[in-house]
């Protein structure tokens, strides 16, 4: 069902083995999509409400008078939540906050020099549109992950748009309206894809203003639209395909493992499930609780189109060292650790979105209670990007504040560097503040 790659004894034989080509990644073809989604993002807009309500009806099946949810539905939604859901969800919601609340920075300001002082402010983002998936799953989650760390942030507009569904009276799932109710969120829009994007970045008169930032995951034309509408709007990432690599040796559980691998790997069919290992004693009993829980397992066609696809795999590796070289070329999403020493081997990787160390931290805890977040980088842009925080909602300001005597103090410098870079205009603007006096 899933396919091996054997690396082992190739570096020993002289190869040059390029391990971003060589581990398995999704065919995700997000520039293609951009044709898909440049019409889309045109028509909201030029035509605001009446393009989303066109749109709604062909991608969604759903005819809508009024996006936005009205607040009797969220009240609804949440008195009528699974009393044990809605205890799950607000304990999940007190870690987040937990977490997220250590995160938040605070101002600083530098004496440069007697009389210059910079100070750098943290301001939040004014407004922000979050992004919350539906389709194959329902990710009440996701409501939660975005949510919080832009309320810890201090961002004083928060707006939700989630795509409506049929079977809910043209509603966003009741959980994840729920969920919003839970948090306090007012502004809920039954709007989904790319043009739940466009609403957000364009605003729609009378209906939706414009935000300043849009976060959240979603499908490829969810990215797409990110690609577009990057520079009208900030954006947080291009998020595509879920994927979970394990790190193991011969100590872990292969029932750990699998299980790992298939809770990723139902999420979409596209989604990556990879284990690198350098023991085919635990590559062979993998591979064996694989094809036994996918059978078990609800979502088993689903699952298996991911396990089977180009995207997943088990690498088989000389050594830890030679894994821990590829996970970091892979710069999963989700990479777990299942080694001897876990929290060792973990302090030694570079490039992930997030580390879950040991046994007893499935990437299944962070998607709902670690506290940690799981709007997490994909494709590989772990490498320079990361997940999302109260960071994303913040914005660095450089206060520049210098008296007379500093500025005459540095006043010469200034001219020079402004002179070796042929702008002497820079030069005349120091100039100028002395004219009436000495010169600097």
């Amino acid at each position: 069902m899933i396919r091996r790659i054997d690396l082992r004894g190739r570096l020993a034989a002289g190869e040059s083995l390029d391990y971003r080509t060589l581990v398995p990644r999704a065919p995700i073809d997000v520039e293609a999509a951009l044709d898909a989604v440049r019409p889309i993002c045109e028509d909201v807009r030029h035509r605001g409400l009446a393009a989303v309500r066109e749109l709604t009806a062909r991608f969604d099946g759903v005819e809508l008078q009024d996006v936005r949810v009205p607040q009797e539905a969220l009240d609804d939604a949440l008195a009528g939540l699974d009393p044990r859901v809605k205890a799950a969800l607000e304990e999940s919601i007190r870690r987040a906050r937990l977490v997220h609340s250590d995160q938040r920075r605070t101002d600083t300001s530098t004496t440069v020099v007697p009389g210059g002082t910079v100070t750098e402010r943290w301001i939040p983002v004014e407004r922000v549109g979050l992004y919350v998936p539906g389709g194959l799953a329902v990710y009440p989650s996701s409501v939660v992950m975005n949510v919080v760390p832009a309320q810890v942030a201090g961002v004083g507009s928060l707006a939700v748009a989630s795509p409506p569904q049929k079977n809910t009276g043209g509603l966003p799932h009741p959980t994840i309206l729920a969920a919003c109710a839970l948090l306090g969120v007012t502004e809920v829009y039954a709007v989904g894809g790319a043009q739940a994007l466009a609403m957000f970045a364009y605003g729609i008169a009378g209906v939706c203003a414009p935000v300043d930032l849009v976060t959240g995951p979603g499908n490829v034309y969810v990215a797409a639209a990110k690609r577009l509408l990057r520079g009208v709007v900030g954006i947080d990432a291009e998020a595509g395909p879920t994927e979970i690599a394990v790190l193991a040796d011969d100590t872990a559980d292969p029932r750990h493992v699998a299980a790992d691998l298939i809770s990723q790997a139902e999420h979409d069919p596209l989604a990556a499930s990879v284990l690198v290992t350098d023991s085919e004693q635990l590559a062979d009993a993998v591979t064996a609780e694989l094809d036994l829980r996918t059978k078990a397992t609800k979502h088993d066609e689903r699952v298996r189109t991911a396990l089977s696809g180009e995207q997943s795999g088990i690498v088989l590796v000389d050594d830890l060292d030679q894994g821990l070289a590829i996970v970091d070329a892979y710069a999963a999403e989700h990479l777990e650790i299942q080694t001897r020493d876990a929290a060792a081997t973990a302090a030694r990787v570079k490039h992930a979105g997030a580390v879950f160390v040991g046994p007893w931290s499935p990437v299944s805890l962070g998607d709902y209670a670690a506290g940690s977040n799981h709007v997490l980088p994909t494709g590989g842009s772990a490498r320079h990007s990361s997940g999302l925080s109260v960071q994303t909602f913040l914005r660095g300001v450089h206060v520049v504040h210098y008296d007379e005597q500093a500025l005459r103090d540095i006043a010469d410098d200034v001219r020079a560097l402004a002179t070796a870079e042929d702008l002497p205009a820079h030069g005349e603007a120091i100039t100028a503040r002395f004219e009436n006096g000495d010169a600097p």
